[in-house]
């Protein structure tokens, strides 16, 4: 079994990755395997809402990190998505990627266990993991928690190190997650399938 933790910080080693990487090493621990994608700080395209994905699952904007992560994700089992806050947000880079990559494809996050996790130095933490959230709960995933909200706070990665309770609920979500990953794999060992879902109904507000 396998966590993708993308990192959406231009930062390769700052707070956000320290915090996934506290995640990481705890999923090491447990057994299960973690990689941590790095966004980086290249330009990253809008989603333009064209419906190009529809039939290849893969972006028609080539270029950046999209597709080629939407490839991992493929095979991956869970994903741990983190981000710096800037203004009370996640990063704009970040949510273009999030954007297109469930846009396009979905179909490689259903049904399989996420959690968010954000760096910040003070304030728009439980914010940000609220937008990040909501990707989540459109693509039928399962929602991972820990023992405080998914958050770390400092300004450098050291700050970070001084956030014990910080690096705590990073380690009790690694946890959180290999237990759930393991249910999972019980379950489809026994025969229990993720249920079809109903797609008929497609209502607007305005007709």
């Amino acid at each position: 079994m396998k966590v993708l933790l993308l990192n959406g910080s231009c930062r390769k080693n700052g707070c956000t990755y320290m915090a996934l990487r506290e995640a990481a090493d705890t999923l090491n621990q447990e057994g299960i395997e973690s990689e941590i994608l790095q966004m980086g700080s290249s330009s990253v395209r809008d989603c333009i809402g064209c419906g190009k994905c529809a039939d290849s699952c893969r972006c028609i904007f080539s270029g950046d990190t999209v597709n080629a992560w939407l490839d991992k994700a493929e095979q991956a089992d869970g994903f741990v998505f983190g981000s710096p806050v800037y203004y009370a947000h996640p990063t704009g880079q970040f949510l273009s990627v999030l954007d297109r990559i469930f846009y396009a494809g979905s179909a490689c996050f259903s049904h399989k266990p996420a959690a968010a996790v954000v760096s910040a130095r003070r304030a728009g933490a439980t914010a940000s993991l609220d937008v990040l959230s909501k990707y989540f709960a459109d693509a039928h995933m399962l929602m991972v928690g820990s023992s405080y909200w998914n958050m770390v706070h400092g300004t450098a990665p050291e700050q970070v190190g001084q956030d014990l309770e910080g690096l705590q609920t990073m380690r009790n979500l690694g946890r959180n997650m290999a237990w759930i990953l393991k249910c999972i794999e019980a379950g489809k060992n026994a025969g229990i399938l993720p249920p079809p879902a109903e797609q008929e109904q497609w209502t607007s507000f305005i007709r």
